[in-house]
């Protein structure tokens, strides 16, 4: 029986998922986007007996980010984050916080990925697909060993991520979801940035991204 688990938390204004990837054995663990209410983060953590030892973000949207500098400053991790995202981390006017966040967010990442990057976290192999369209940087991660994806805001349960905000395209997410998610396995179980799961199977049939791919 594997050893993967994966912790939903619904944080923020939004109600972003935020997730807590672990290995159940080792209690080795990777913060997903965390979005908001840092105390919160921290105290599941303890709750679980993790140890984090990365955050990977999706994309650099405030509401996926809020609490990277509380994370990062308790368990002192380095931050990932797709290799064009960078200028819209740093720029609280183009990651949303200077309209509609309490307090403005900027940040860099530690660490930059890239197009078919692989990462070796918690035990399992993490593949970096670019998914640009919702941002320009935005990045799913997909474990083929556990049939997972973290898809960030670009895939949701018959739906897929807004594009009208700075550095969004609608035919490069039309593209980045049909070239790069749905070549993946039907029964790959797809963990959203908001929303509950559903699987690439699912969303091949039902997706409404199918009927601008035409």
């Amino acid at each position: 029986m594997s050893n993967f688990r994966i912790k939903t938390c619904v944080l923020g204004p939004i109600s972003t998922n935020c997730y807590l990837v672990y290995n159940d054995r080792t209690k080795a663990g990777v913060i997903v986007d965390p979005a908001d209410n840092g105390a919160y983060i921290l105290n599941k953590c303890s709750e679980l007996g993790l140890k984090p030892e990365a955050v990977l973000l999706t994309h650099g949207h405030c509401d996926h980010t809020s609490a990277v500098a509380d994370v990062r400053r308790a368990f002192r991790v380095p931050v990932y984050a797709g290799e064009e995202e960078q200028e819209l981390l740093s720029d609280p006017r183009k990651n949303l916080s200077f309209h509609m966040w309490p307090e403005q967010v900027s940040f860099r990442a530690d660490e930059l990925l890239h197009d078919g990057d692989s990462l070796d976290l918690l035990g399992f192999q993490w593949k970096v697909l670019a998914t640009p369209g919702h941002t320009a940087g935005g990045v799913c991660y997909y474990l083929p060993q556990e049939d997972v994806l973290l898809a960030g805001d670009t895939l949701f349960e018959n739906s897929f991520g807004r594009t009208d905000m700075p550095t969004g395209s609608m035919s490069q997410l039309v593209r980045s979801i049909v070239d790069k998610l749905f070549v993946l396995p039907d029964d790959t179980m797809v963990y959203p940035g908001h929303g509950d799961p559903t699987t690439i199977g699912h969303e091949k049939k039902y997706n409404p991204v199918s009927y601008y791919n035409r």
